[in-house]
């Protein structure tokens, strides 16, 4: 798309400065940064600040020492609002919401924002999303891979319930970012050894993704681009099993579309941040590189930060698997740009365009 190379991070996240965050946050302990911005902290769970580029300041230089020429901020998982009160849970939501639209509008050269709606209440989340495109220019619909509805069951997002907001991502043409969180809540597991983090959440991507495609949506919906966080990890691997699944137990899919048909679909698309070149290998090999992007999950621990006891380093993945020859120099670019903005923008070719003119002002 461009002459000159860009870095674009697909998957980045962005923590308000302690007195950002409203007070009954705090009151009603939602959410907040404690005044040393040492750890962040919900009612009964903490857990420590890692990284001084959590904060708006710091991520710029980080950004600017690691030559990311622009970040894709997504809603903090913590800010899903699963098992609040409504009232509660809306106003919290709308601060994420509106904090992310003022980084955007602050630091468009910078950043592109995601905002994130509760699909336990479609109503309101139906009118949330109006808000955020029409009046805050956000196009990004951050979701999670599960969550709690109004009776308290927990339900994957892509239950046919959750339609009308799928309907809604369509018409706005809108990029749709499926991440997982809150495994520990409804997987009757002993949260010990980060099981929940370097497990479970791969699992409930592969689970998210199986309905997504089971469903046809990636059809259905053509205008809404889904992309699955940690490179859909475990729903690589799993797809022998569905197919073998589907064609072995057809009784158990009446209705449903077979997996095969939404391997490598244009309207699918998987971070780079699988850990290992074997696992990108794979990714590749199943999907295509076209529907691949760069996504650094910084900077929490898990994504791909500077480590002396990881040797690792902002798109070291890319890096080993050029020298690998896994992917060619081009295919490392579009992973890099190109793929990130047709994930963003699909087809729209301005759009495109504004944001690349936006970058290299």
């Amino acid at each position: 798309m461009t002459k000159q190379k860009l870095r674009i991070n697909g998957h980045s996240h962005l923590l308000p400065y302690p007195e950002e965050i409203p007070d009954f946050m705090r009151e009603k302990e939602i959410f907040w940064i404690d005044d040393d911005k040492k750890f962040m902290l919900q009612k009964g769970w903490k857990r420590p600040v890692t990284d001084s580029s959590f904060f708006l300041n710091e991520k710029l230089e980080w950004m600017e020492r690691y030559k990311i020429d622009h970040a894709v901020v997504l809603n903090l998982s913590q800010l899903y609002g699963n098992g609040l009160r409504v009232e509660e849970m809306k106003k919290a939501l709308r601060f994420q919401n509106d904090f992310n639209a003022k980084v955007q509008q602050n630091h468009p050269k910078k950043f592109t924002c995601g905002f994130v709606v509760h699909p336990g209440f479609v109503r309101g989340a139906l009118w949330e999303i109006e808000r955020c495109v029409e009046e805050l220019d956000l196009k990004l619909l951050c979701l999670p891979t599960h969550y709690m509805d109004s009776i308290g069951t927990w339900r994957c997002i892509f239950d046919e319930e959750n339609e009308p907001i799928f309907e809604l991502a369509n018409k706005y043409n809108l990029a749709v970012e499926i991440h997982p969180y809150d495994g520990e809540k409804f997987i009757k597991l002993e949260n010990t050894s980060w099981r929940f983090h370097l497990i479970w959440m791969l699992a409930q991507c592969a689970d998210a993704y199986h309905f997504l495609t089971l469903n046809g949506y990636p059809d259905k919906y053509p205008n809404m681009r889904v992309c699955f966080a940690h490179g859909g990890q475990l729903a690589q691997i799993n797809l022998g099993r569905r197919i073998q699944g589907f064609d072995g137990r057809p009784d158990l899919f009446e209705g449903k579309v077979h997996p095969r048909k939404s391997v490598g679909h244009k309207n699918i698309f998987f971070d780079t941040l699988v850990h290992d070149t074997r696992s990108l290998k794979m990714l590749l090999e199943n999907q295509k590189s076209s529907q691949i992007l760069a996504g650094l999950d910084d900077p929490y621990p898990l994504g791909e930060m500077e480590s002396e006891p990881q040797s690792s380093y902002p798109g070291k993945i890319l890096d080993l698997a050029l020298e690998q020859n896994i992917i060619t120099e081009v295919e490392k670019d579009e992973i890099w740009s190109d793929n990130v903005l047709q994930w963003l923008f699909g087809d729209d070719k301005k759009k495109k365009e504004d944001l690349v003119n936006k970058i290299l002002s």
